[in-house]
């Protein structure tokens, strides 16, 4: 988390998603106690160095790497946190200060500090333990919440892919060097992931659904949830079908690569200076958009998510399961985790963003990629992402289909309505292309020397009155 943001939050005070402490040369014991809550209501952001009125203490510099290590053992220490959590906190300096920024993820599961379960509310923490209404309603809001978390226990290491197992840590270790997963065996990564779980209600323990999802091979994918696809579309020219197809039923992790792959293959990169630096504003959008069709989806749902590139905009739909309708303000917005143990997977290998920023970004990358129309994110039971192009980028983009997705088909078409001879603009009228030079050298001339396309005047190649035709002048 960047400086501003911290600033803008420590400003706005504490709530029911944020908490300071002022922890200046020790943590004190009641950071464990807000993080149980966080992690049993909706989340949070917990900032160590910060007074509850908002002034900035900071943390002393010789306390620090002390108060960090504690941290971090504390919390994979399930004597303290039941069950453990993994998390980095961010050292962060404003006026000269030092903090420690802790983003705490709504949990799927029931947690306990010190034995003791706490829930959040507007006045803070309180402990709910000996509060047996409080703690059923918990259970059941975590349990009707998270399908992610449904427990299989027949799914044996055998049906996941150790493959993909390795590549997650490789993955880790690129984005955090020193990440706990990176050294981890892969029974204690999965347990670390809370990938795998234990009821502690019904005794079921075992591999959950975004264990199967996110690491399973196809066979048990299919089998476990054959309703789960993702169908990738494009759909331009043949408005009627598509253009181009990607039917993809396999693990979250290639998933994610084939969806990229398809915006890379039929979107362009504008050119984009960002503090003389250059980035990529496709990718910049499209990571964020993919991540979430990936990530908050009801998979226990029969309807299929899509991904749709068209002439003006790209539109995604996937099964949701809403905490509100309608379109999605970005100035008021509240995130919601849908999926919180994929959500957080995927912000550990470095697939998404912290709740919430990636919003903010797609709304800030997509205004300069669409030439100033802001994207639309639709809440509902489908939830909706509609992203603009511009008709500059529709007409480059027209131009790679051409060229790169449906050459054949196109060629092929072409070659069939020259049957009767065309002139080059009746030519490129029918395939759509507008850009003369690109046109001639890069289509008519290769039919032309391939021998597919012959000219009506041969031996006046620039006559005004050229045509072009599938059949030779010896053929006629």
């Amino acid at each position: 988390m960047i400086a501003e943001q911290l600033r803008n939050i420590i400003k706005d005070g504490e709530g029911m998603t944020v908490e300071f402490k002022e922890c200046r040369d020790q943590v004190n014991r009641d950071v464990y106690e807000s993080i149980c809550a966080f992690l049993n209501r909706n989340g949070g952001h917990i900032v160590l160095g910060v007074k509850d009125n908002g002034s900035i203490s900071g943390i002393l510099p010789e306390a620090l790497p002390e108060i960090k290590k504690n941290l971090v053992i504390a919390l994979n220490n399930p004597q303290k946190i039941n069950p453990p959590l993994y998390a980095l906190p961010e050292t962060i300096t404003i006026e000269g200060k030092i903090l420690l920024y802790l983003s705490i993820p709504e949990s799927s599961q029931v947690h306990r500090c010190n034995g003791k379960i706490f829930d959040r509310n507007e006045d803070g923490d309180l402990d709910i333990t000996n509060q047996p209404d409080s703690v059923a309603h918990l259970y059941i809001r975590k349990q009707s919440t998270f399908s992610e978390n449904r427990i299989y226990p027949y799914v044996k290491p055998d049906d996941l892919r150790s493959d993909i197992i390795q590549r997650v840590k490789k993955m880790v270790r690129a984005d955090t060097p020193n990440h706990p997963w990176g050294s981890m065996n892969d029974e204690e990564l999965l347990q670390s992931a809370r990938l795998y779980q234990r009821d502690y209600q019904s005794g079921k323990e075992g591999h959950t659904l975004a264990a199967v999802l996110l690491l399973g091979n196809d066979a048990v994918i299919q089998t476990i949830v054959p309703q789960y696809r993702t169908d990738a579309i494009l759909r331009r020219i043949n408005l009627d079908r598509y253009d181009d197809r990607d039917d993809i039923r396999t693990n979250l992790i290639e998933s994610y690569d084939r969806l990229m792959a398809f915006v890379a293959k039929h979107l362009p990169d504008p050119f984009y200076l960002e503090e003389d630096r250059r980035i990529g504003l496709r990718d910049r959008i499209f990571r964020e958009v993919v991540a979430n069709i990936l990530i908050h989806r009801e998979y226990l749902s029969g309807f299929p998510a899509k991904f749709i590139i068209e002439n003006n905009q790209v539109r995604t739909e996937n099964a949701n399961r809403p905490h509100g309708h309608g379109m999605i303000n970005p100035s008021d917005f509240t995130p919601y985790p849908k999926n919180p143990v994929i959500a957080r997977f995927f912000k550990e290998i470095g697939r998404a963003d912290e709740l919430g920023s990636g919003i903010r970004n797609l709304y800030k990358y997509t205004g300069i990629y669409s030439g100033g129309v802001d994207p639309q994110l639709i809440e509902g039971d489908i939830f909706k992402t509609i992203i603009p192009t511009t008709s500059r980028v529709t007409e480059q983009v027209t131009e790679q289909v051409t060229e790169q997705v449906t050459e054949q088909d196109i060629l092929a078409q072409l070659i069939s309505f020259c049957r009767t001879a065309r002139t080059a603009k009746e030519m490129m009228d029918y395939i759509g292309l507008k850009h003369r030079e690109h046109f001639r050298s890069e289509i008519l001339k290769p039919l032309i020397d391939q021998k597919k396309l012959f000219m009506t005047f041969p031996d006046k190649p620039r006559s005004p009155k050229q045509k072009y035709s599938s059949q030779s002048v010896e053929e006629k």
